[in-house]
């Protein structure tokens, strides 16, 4: 039970400090809590979680055929993901911001966890971040027993999720009091951001970087 606890606090610290790195997806949530709320920014972000704790679990339980199958792919992640990253990016930088969309106009929150679950999915660092941080902490081959796997993976879908609950709270928050034209230069900022990693990705995947 305490070597549980311990597996479940260190899954809780490598979920979180996954999921708090700035890159791409956290920019789409941030824009999903200002265009759509809270909530829809919330939900995106438990779809990240549960792609983190996906590749976490592929890691923990060594499924290494998985693992090469992923690594090996990662060309093609990184094109698809890319190219749909730069669209994104280009949409964001040319919207405009209103106020927050109603239940009838925002897309459905289904829509939102399972889109953006797959983005994460085929963006070819998460995998490669969750190999160099489990080798860190000793997780290479997986883990010992099938219950360290599962409470580990747990603890990353756990620590991942409670990053996206503070960062979507304090983006709300904030979102009320930025003004008008204020929201359009985070649009902008954001959005060729997001061209621009969507640019690394794709620059990388064809080995250019």
């Amino acid at each position: 039970m305490e070597a549980s606890a311990g597996l479940a606090i260190r899954g809780l610290v490598v979920g979180f400090t996954v999921a708090a790195a700035v890159g791409p997806i956290s920019l789409l949530t941030i824009r999903r809590t200002i265009a759509h709320g809270q909530l829809y920014g919330l939900v995106s972000g438990l779809g990240v979680a549960t792609a983190d704790a996906s590749y976490a679990g592929i890691a923990a339980f060594g499924l290494t055929a998985i693992s090469s199958l992923l690594i090996g792919g990662r060309v093609g992640l990184a094109l698809v993901g890319g190219a749909i990253i730069v669209y994104l990016g280009v949409r964001t930088a040319t919207s405009r911001p209103g106020e927050a969309a109603t239940a009838t106009e925002r897309p459905g929150l289904l829509a939102a966890y399972g889109s953006i679950y797959g983005l994460t999915m085929t963006n070819p660092m998460t995998i490669l971040s969750f190999a160099a941080v489990f080798a860190g902490f000793g997780f290479a081959a997986g883990a010992t027993t099938l219950l360290d796997a599962a409470v580990l993976t747990l603890g990353v879908w756990l620590g991942s999720g409670l990053w996206w609950v503070f960062l979507t709270a304090v983006v709300a928050w904030l979102r009320g009091r930025v003004s008008n034209r204020g929201l359009v230069w985070i649009n902008r900022l954001s959005g060729s951001a997001l061209v621009a990693f969507g640019l690394v990705a794709i620059a990388i995947g064809l080995g250019l970087l």
